[in-house]
């Protein structure tokens, strides 16, 4: 496994399914009340450019739980706000702590951080990937299909940094995953040409309706990411006609299941029936970013 996760393909498929059989495993001791200090004596700093309520959550509690200490830090706090170089913070930080999760504006902003780094870095989020959400989804739909192998996934809305992560994820995990956007708002054509590439299902339909056809996951996302909000009324407009709702649910399979990474905004990209049916597999796919990582962490640690 690299040094660093900074995208869903810093790990091989081998990796990945040894990572999330830790997962399943770590939920189940928490679940009967177990837990092991796996981590005891180790730090992570956790620097947040972007507000975060699951990514924030989920870190702390999982170091917590593992016998670790994670540290809070607003970029706005830190000095790198002020005009401290990225690599000067990154070799300070690396003499600390035991390893760096960061939430940024830019991915280049992880990707510097991790060239000068000495520990782990790990992307909590950026403009173009978020990796951490795709180890918890991926893991949801382990746990509910039993394999992601042929599994068929629609995505509906914003070709964003999770739809990203989802395209290079079919590389690892063997979905066939459909995009659905508006025109404009497809994902980045490097992300699509790198998953099919390297062996991932990836296609692009227009039409949500059309899309979804026979699809058994549905997964959405907000539709005004953090940075675009000078966007949303435009964008409100634009994709009024990708909302997930009861009807496009009838057009995919009887069994269908839905993922949302949340923030939610009932009515627009996802309606209150759709996310609150028994067909809603949010609350469970939220539970476990915190199980992911916690597996993530003890992978990058414990070497």
């Amino acid at each position: 496994m690299n040094k660093d996760f900074i995208s869903i393909l810093d790990i091989s498929e081998p990796e990945l399914e040894q990572l999330l059989s830790e997962a399943h495993q770590l939920k189940r001791q928490k679940k009967a009340g177990t837990t092991h200090p796996l981590l005891a004596g180790k730090t992570l700093a956790m620097i947040f450019e972007k507000s975060s309520t699951r990514t924030h959550i989920s870190f702390e509690v999982g170091m917590n739980e593992l016998g670790g200490h994670a540290l809070f830090l607003n970029a706005r706090d830190m000095q790198i706000w002020r005009g401290e170089e990225i690599r000067d913070t990154a070799r300070a930080a690396s003499r600390y702590v035991s390893a760096l999760m960061i939430r940024a504006y830019k991915h280049s902003t992880i990707e510097e951080f991790a060239r000068f780094a000495t520990i782990p870095v790990i992307n909590g989020l950026s403009d173009m990937e978020h990796p951490c959400q795709l180890l918890a989804d991926i893991m949801t739909m382990q746990e509910h299909f039993g394999s992601t192998r042929d599994l068929r996934v629609t995505w509906v809305g914003d070709g964003n940094n999770v739809c990203h992560s989802l395209i290079l994820s079919t590389v690892l995990t063997g979905l066939e995953v459909t995009v659905s956007t508006p025109v404009g708002y497809e994902p980045v054509p490097e992300y699509v040409k790198k998953a099919q590439e390297l062996g991932g299902k990836v296609t692009l339909i227009r039409e949500p309706e059309k899309a979804v056809k026979d699809a058994e996951v549905i997964v959405t996302d907000t539709w005004v990411s953090m940075g675009d909000e000078d966007e949303r009324d435009e964008r409100l407009k634009l994709f009024g006609d990708y909302t997930v709702d009861a009807d496009l649910m009838k057009l995919a399979s009887p069994d269908a299941r839905v993922l949302h990474c949340l923030p939610a905004h009932r009515g627009e990209e996802i309606t209150d029936e759709v996310m609150e049916g028994g067909q809603s597999l949010v609350w469970d796919e939220a539970e476990n970013r915190l199980h992911a990582q916690k597996a993530l962490l003890v992978r990058l640690l414990k070497k």
